[in-house]
């Protein structure tokens, strides 16, 4: 039991230092590249890279985390993200940028990438009861939310002061992403300490069982769930953080350190809606807290362009932030009950990865969008449409699927 609760810890350590980084460089990664003389088109394509790159390396070490160890693969993946930083920081070669954002792991959208989260989900829910799984993934969400909002707000006002004090951008930037490399050596660190509690506990021998990507009992759940997420992660590629930031500042002519702020604010009232999803899951389930609030947060979302002014579009971003994440906890809570327990770490890691192709393939489209002055707004047009559709889809597939604290209401 002791072990559970240090491991309890350690996880949340990580998830908010490995946020923390992710939100530290979202805000500055593609100023920064642009800074070194790439175009728009170029910036969505690089990330597009960095994003399939993600996806092919989460693959191979999510699907054998489960029996070839949980705390080996997060270990491996936190020196893929060490590697990644460091080129970033150290060349301005496109090529080299492009290796590395390929084998690397590198956030460019200030949320979850890379193999992490979907092995981090597998341990937690073998840490705690059906009963606590939602709540623990909530705060697990808030505190990530937290994070991901402190690092934007760091970064933001990181650059404002040094370029205050007479650094150039281009150092600005860098410090930044010297920053995001020695958040991985913290994760490198703390992952050594996690101890077997987290691994698979199994009375029948896990590498005799036949599977496809790691999956047995659960394959055509998972793959029904992967397809409809990467449909709802295609859509938020449109409109990750890296571009909704590069849109103010097309727009509204906002600089760093203001765009700091308000990722701050958003991040933080996303984080607060991802803990009141758990009270309003314990009323209507899982699956109708992930429909019935999305929706309402994607229709706000096709509303930010069309405000006249700076005050009005944050306004709405705002009051979409507050209720976008709902669906978050009681997604990754829903995958983890309806799977068995030598199935999840894979199963977080495909419908994970599914979202992670899902939303490398949308921001080269839109880099081509913000390239032209009359589709700027179009990203959130589309995105919110296809969300809405992705809504109506889950709930028509999976509304009569219940994980098992929900059969025996």
């Amino acid at each position: 039991m002791e072990h559970k609760k240090t491991d309890l810890i350690l996880l949340f350590i990580t998830r908010i230092t490995r946020l923390f980084a992710y939100g530290f460089l979202s805000v500055t990664l593609a100023l920064y590249l642009a800074e070194i003389g790439l175009n728009v088109k170029e910036i969505g394509l690089l990330f597009t890279l960095t994003l399939i790159g993600d996806s092919i390396i989460s693959l191979w070490i999510t699907t054998s985390a489960d029996y070839r160890g949980r705390r080996r693969m997060l270990v491996l993946g936190a020196v893929l993200m060490i590697m990644a930083g460091m080129v970033f920081t150290m060349t301005r070669n496109p090529i080299f940028l492009i290796l590395a954002a390929i084998v690397g792991v590198i956030s460019p959208s200030g949320y979850e990438t890379g193999p992490f989260l979907s092995i981090e989900q597998a341990a937690l829910t073998q840490l705690v009861s059906d009963r606590q799984r939602t709540h623990i993934f909530a705060w697990y969400n808030l505190v990530g939310s937290f994070a991901t909002a402190a690092g934007s707000l760091a970064g933001g006002v990181m650059v404002h002061i040094m370029e205050g004090s007479g650094f150039s951008r281009f150092d600005s930037y860098r410090s930044v992403l010297a920053g995001y490399t020695l958040s991985g050596l913290v994760l490198l660190l703390v992952f050594f300490f996690l101890s077997s509690a987290v691994e698979v506990k199994s009375h029948t021998n896990i590498q005799t069982i036949k599977r496809f990507l790691g999956l047995h009992r659960s394959r055509n759940a998972v793959l029904r769930l992967s397809a409809l997420f990467s449909m709802d992660a295609f859509a938020g590629g449109l409109i990750m953080q890296s571009i909704f930031a590069y849109w103010f500042y097309v727009r509204f002519g906002v600089d760093a350190g203001t765009l700091g702020g308000i990722f701050f604010g958003a991040n933080i009232l996303a984080g607060v809606s991802a803990l009141l999803a758990v009270r309003l899951a314990s009323r209507i389930g899982l699956i109708n807290t992930m429909v019935f609030t999305h929706i309402p947060s994607n229709i706000l979302l096709c509303l930010i362009p069309l405000m006249p002014n700076l005050n009005l579009a944050i306004a709405v971003m705002m009051l979409r932030y507050s209720i976008s994440q709902m669906d978050v906890p009681t997604r990754q809570s829903f995958t983890m009950a309806v799977v068995s327990p030598d199935e999840r770490s894979a199963a977080a890691g495909i419908t994970n990865i599914a979202r992670s192709v899902g939303s490398s393939l949308s921001p080269a489209l839109s880099g081509v969008f913000l390239a032209s002055p009359a589709l700027l707004s179009m990203p959130f047009f589309m995105a919110g449409g296809m969300k809405i559709i992705y809504d109506l889809l889950l709930f028509y597939n999976f509304r009569t699927m219940k994980p098992p604290e929900e059969k025996k209401l």
